[in-house]
């Protein structure tokens, strides 16, 4: 089998683990992918990359799949890096960029993470799947299950937004509504491992969601000319996402394939190992969290490594209501290592957010991408993030999945009395 991959290693401790069967977690924390960067180096080049087709599989040397094994796909396209100069002008922002995330097979970022893990998964024989969700992952999980022929089963919080609990159903899921949260929802997948022969693709407990959401970071960095910017703003929950970027932006470093820093940190780029200070070269990653469930952010704040897990969590951006994630630390790290922070954006400002940011750009902003324009209003008025620097912000999802986060009333009009000064208003 054609692939590059030397190992698997446990995060918090550097354990060694053998590639090739299925695993989930280490000592209870997540599982990495390590590759030959050295012969990925000597095989592929950033101009060979440039001739392949305009899909996530266009990097197939940085990801796990050995090369003729033919990927789970429902077409995963480039998206688009999108300027937004009128939303940069209102926060004050010479250069503002979106990543539009909801131009996916499945209307979010999700599909990256499952496209690669369902097609791992069924390479390694797996014929059942299970998973937590609070929104979209869902959704991406039964699609993919079901373009593979494996049987998945989702639980999701009752409360999920209507559009993610049908999702999953119409792919064939079977799909349960469970009174508690994501985390309530995961130790249902826990505990019926076992009974039910089930594979567990929660967020961070398998290893190749985060190689499939790592491919944000590598598009990014091509996008941009094998440059990255100078501030990235991501909506976090499980914070895979944001975990995937930075080890992205490690391995192209220690590739040689970036033009603006060279490599600082170990194998990798460092993730699990990260040292104090900030990485040069790499951008400062602000993890956006909402008030309502904000873990990461308090963590942040206190100086710790580790989160405790957010009581009473609640918030209309239904991504980031993670109370507890597996991958606290990684998250922690890398925010620490790029000299960002993590920061909790305001629930009242969600709704506001979507239509300013939606209206100013013809973007369809989801309301976790709206917390992070709140973020980013923020940190632009205190001087945090400067007015010449090259800030992209990720929109993970499409905002019709959301409609309930913004609850609107259009005024009505008689056909047989047409108020003009109504509709002049």
């Amino acid at each position: 089998m054609t692939h590059y991959v030397t190992h698997l290693e446990g995060a918090i401790d550097g354990a060694v683990i053998p590639f090739g069967g299925l695993v989930n977690t280490h000592a209870g924390r997540p599982v990495v992918v390590r590759y030959d960067l050295p012969g990925i180096r000597e095989a592929v080049s950033p101009a060979d990359v440039a001739r392949r087709q305009p899909t996530l599989w266009r990097y197939r040397e940085l990801l796990p799949l050995p090369a003729e094994v033919e990927p789970v796909s429902l077409g995963e396209g480039m998206t688009p890096l999108l300027e937004c100069p009128r939303l940069g002008r209102q926060l004050g922002l010479d250069r503002l960029l979106v990543k539009d995330e909801s131009q996916l097979p499945t209307g979010s970022f999700k599909s990256r993470g499952m496209t690669a893990a369902v097609s791992m998964a069924k390479w390694l024989g797996v014929r059942r799947v299970a998973l937590p969700t609070a929104g979209n992952a869902g959704g991406a999980a039964a699609a993919y299950a079901a373009r593979a022929g494996i049987e998945c089963y989702v639980f999701m919080p009752a409360d999920t937004p209507a559009v993610n609990q049908f999702e999953p159903h119409l792919y064939g899921a079977k799909a349960f509504r469970v009174n508690g949260l994501i985390t309530d929802c995961g130790k249902i997948v826990r505990d019926g491992a076992e009974r039910m022969g089930w594979f567990d693709l929660s967020t961070l407990k398998e290893p190749y969601r985060l190689e499939g959401k790592k491919t944000m970071g590598l598009e990014l960095a091509e996008q941009l000319g094998w440059t990255l910017p100078d501030v990235i703003l991501y909506p976090t929950g499980g914070g895979t996402g944001l975990i995937g970027m930075w080890k992205a932006f490690g391995e192209l470093a220690e590739l040689g394939w970036l033009a603006n820093g060279p490599a600082s940190a170990g194998r990798g780029g460092g993730l699990g190992r990260l040292t104090p200070g900030r990485s040069p070269g790499r951008p400062r990653l602000y993890a956006c969290q909402a008030e309502g469930c904000a873990p990461i952010a308090t963590a942040w704040e206190k100086g710790e490594r580790f989160a405790e897990p957010f009581p009473n969590a609640r918030t209309v951006a239904s991504g980031l209501r993670v109370p507890a994630a597996v991958g606290d630390f990684l998250m922690l790290d890398a925010i620490r290592a790029s000299g960002g922070k993590a920061v909790a954006g305001s629930e009242a400002a969600i709704g506001p957010w979507m239509r300013r940011a939606s209206s100013a750009e013809g973007i369809a902003v989801c309301p976790e991408t709206a917390v992070c324009f709140d973020v980013l209003d923020k940190l632009v008025a205190a001087g945090e993030v400067k007015p010449d620097e090259a800030v992209v912000v990720f929109n993970t999802g499409a905002a019709p999945k959301y409609l309930g986060a913004l609850p609107a009333e259009l005024p009505a009009v008689d056909k047989d009395r047409v108020d003009w000064d109504l509709i002049a208003r």
